[in-house]
């Protein structure tokens, strides 16, 4: 099973996941270039990043010898419905949870600017303020506090010239042209009403299963736990 965090994520933040299937499966848990200790963004690679981070993963399952279990989350997911997508011989199944939905190309309403600069404050202030935001995710989220440290140690690991300059998923299909395409089975997992979530009647694909989590937000598995690995492990165990 290999696991595909989230934007400004890293490999590590995945505790309670791995506690949960430790003993199930050989788990591998990936930094995304310009995460976690994985090497930073050249220049001339900024422009598709989002591409030179798919291909990372895709040697990473490539050099595992056997289609893996790829579970992903929001820009992970994303990554790995496209690598799922154009590399079905390296994907056994996926799960993607709350997969990032790239805005159309055309969109006047998208601030792209404004999104670059919310995610540079945003770790900035994990950073700087470690302890206060730490407090906060306490008071305002239902997180283990395992989950919420994880989280915190990560932002000062992120490549902040990657926020600023080649924050931008690869334009393409959603429902259509993506998940109706996939020829592997997935779940895809997302809280009710989710911004980002496919719509199941325009996929129309029978390998594509879509569970919506009541009570959850954005990070399914760290909202609902329980609920979440109910889900995915029932999906896993009918393969």
């Amino acid at each position: 099973m290999v696991l595909v965090h989230g934007l400004t994520d890293d490999g590590t933040n995945w505790p309670d996941a791995v506690e949960h299937w430790r003993g199930t499966y050989d788990l591998i848990a990936v930094d995304l270039r310009g995460h976690g200790t994985s090497p930073r963004f050249e220049a001339s690679q900024l422009a598709a990043a989002s591409t030179v981070m798919q291909r990372d993963v895709e040697e990473v399952l490539a050099s595992l010898g056997a289609p893996a279990v790829l579970v992903g989350h929001s820009l992970g997911g994303f990554l790995s419905a496209r690598i799922a997508l154009e590399r079905p011989d390296l994907v056994r199944a996926a799960v993607l949870e709350d997969p990032a939905k790239p805005p159309p190309v055309d969109d006047p309403d998208f601030d792209l600017t404004g999104f670059r600069d919310q995610q540079v404050a945003f770790v900035e202030a994990v950073t700087s303020r470690r302890a206060d935001e730490v407090a906060r995710m306490g008071r305002e989220t239902p997180w283990t506090g395992t989950e919420i440290e994880a989280w915190a140690d990560s932002k000062p690991r992120v490549d902040r010239v990657y926020l600023r300059e080649g924050l931008r998923l690869m334009s393409g299909p959603w429902e259509r042209g993506l998940f109706s395409e996939l020829t592997v089975p997935t779940l895809i997992v997302t809280p009710i009403d989710g911004e980002m979530a496919p719509d199941p009647a325009l996929i129309g694909n029978p390998l594509v299963r879509c569970v919506e989590i009541e009570g959850a937000g954005h990070c399914v598995r760290r909202d609902r736990p329980e609920a979440y690995f109910s889900a995915v492990d029932a999906f896993l165990a009918g393969l």
